[in-house]
C-alpha cells in the first residue's frame, strides 16, 4: 500500500490530492491566477487533514514536472522537494500533459480505439505545449514539444484519425485546425489536476521510478523569457 501526496501547479491554478494506491482520498483545487504562490501550503494541509492522515503517514510526494508555467512549476517543485527533505520521503515526478490526458482517458476510451488525445497548454501567441496519446491505452505516440500551430499542424494524422484537442491552449487553435473533420475540440476547459498526477505517480511508485531530490528540476521545455519595460 502506498499513500501519495500529489501537487499540481503547472498552470494558473493549483491542486493537491491524497491517493491510497489508485484510490482518491482527498482533493483540493483552485483555478485562478497566482493561487499556487499564496494557497499551495494551505491546500496541502487541507487534503492531509481531510483524508484523516498525518504527514508522517505519507509514503511519497508527487509533483507535476511540466511543461507549463515557469513560475508555477518552480513553486510546485520547490514545495515538493522541501516536503521530501523534511519528511524524508521519496519524490515522484509526472509529465503534466500525460496527467492531463489521463483525465479524459476514461471518458473517450470506450468510444473507439482510433482516437488520439492531444492535451495543449498555452504558451506564447500560436505556440502550445503538446503531445499525442492513444485514447484507448494512453500510450504516447509523439513527444512532448513546444509547437507553433499552423494549418499544416497534425495534417497527416488528421487525414485518417480523429484527434481530440483540449486544455487551455486548445481554444486558440480551433480556427486553424477546425477545418479538419477529424479535429475535435472539447467545449469545456480541462485543467491539469493533482488527481491525475496521483494516479500516474502510483504507477511510478510501483516501478520504483523515484527522482533524485537534490538534483531534480522542473521540465520547463523552453527557457524562461522575462519581459522588461521599454526605455523611454
Amino acid at each position: 500500500m502506498a499513500i501519495i501526496l500529489s501537487i499540481e501547479t503547472s498552470t494558473k491554478g493549483c491542486s493537491t490530492a491524497i491517493h491510497q494506491d489508485d484510490q482518491l482520498l482527498a482533493l483540493s483545487e483552485l483555478f485562478h491566477e497566482k493561487s499556487s504562490s499564496g494557497m499551495l501550503t494551505t491546500l496541502i494541509q487541507h487534503v492531509v487533514k481531510v483524508s484523516g492522515l498525518e504527514f508522517s503517514n505519507l509514503d511519497a510526494i508527487a509533483v507535476a514536472k511540466g511543461p507549463g508555467s515557469y513560475t508555477g512549476l518552480r513553486i510546485g517543485v520547490s514545495t515538493a522537494k522541501g516536503l521530501c527533505f523534511t519528511l524524508d520521503k521519496p519524490l515522484l515526478a509526472v509529465n503534466t500533459l500525460q496527467a492531463l490526458a489521463w483525465q479524459i482517458h476514461s471518458i473517450v476510451q470506450s468510444v473507439s480505439g482510433n482516437e488520439m488525445l492531444c492535451p495543449m497548454l498555452d504558451a506564447r501567441r500560436m505556440e502550445v505545449y503538446c503531445a499525442l496519446y492513444r485514447a484507448d491505452t494512453l500510450e504516447q505516440v509523439s513527444p512532448t514539444e513546444a509547437k507553433i500551430i499552423d494549418e499544416n499542424s497534425f495534417a497527416e494524422i488528421l487525414e485518417t484519425q480523429k484527434i481530440i484537442f483540449f486544455g487551455d491552449g486548445a481554444a486558440k487553435c480551433k480556427d486553424v485546425l477546425g477545418k479538419y473533420t477529424n479535429a475535435v475540440f472539447l467545449e469545456q476547459t480541462i485543467n491539469p489536476s493533482a488527481k491525475g498526477i496521483g494516479i500516474l505517480a502510483y504507477e511510478a511508485y510501483r516501478n520504483n521510478q523515484f527522482e533524485n531530490v537534490a538534483d531534480f528540476e522542473p521540465y520547463y521545455l523552453k527557457e524562461f523569457m522575462a519581459t522588461t519595460p521599454k526605455k523611454v
